[in-house]
């Protein structure tokens, strides 16, 4: 088996991954199901659609904070990449409309 430099796993890495693109991941592990994620994800696919905002919305595995779940993490151009727990339905559609659309971020959900 061939050896990957550290300059080819870098090159993977930047190919893989838009980075101007706005995306939303909802973490979509057991602890999550069980906390609510699939109303979560649902809600956002639904009302970003209604609201015509664009966004991709992406499904993740366990971020190990089952203490906070639902997770979603957000990642918009021009801010600071964020992940919100507790999140139900209406604080999705908040993210959506503050987060994402007047980007500015929802500082009551804001896990570190």
């Amino acid at each position: 088996m061939k050896k990957i430099s550290v300059e080819t796993m870098d090159s993977m890495k930047k190919e893989g991954v838009d980075t101007s693109k706005n995306w939303i991941k909802v973490g979509m592990s057991t602890c999550g199901i069980a906390a609510g994620a699939d109303v979560v994800y649902a809600t956002l696919l639904d009302e970003a659609k209604k609201r015509n905002i664009e966004v991709v919305i992406k499904k993740c595995g366990c971020a190990g904070k089952c203490f906070a779940e639902p997770l979603v993490e957000v990642n918009v151009e021009g801010l600071p990449r964020v992940t919100y727990g507790k999140v139900t339905a209406e604080v999705a559609v908040t993210i959506l409309e503050r987060h994402v659309r007047n980007k500015k971020l929802v500082k009551d959900y804001i896990f570190f």
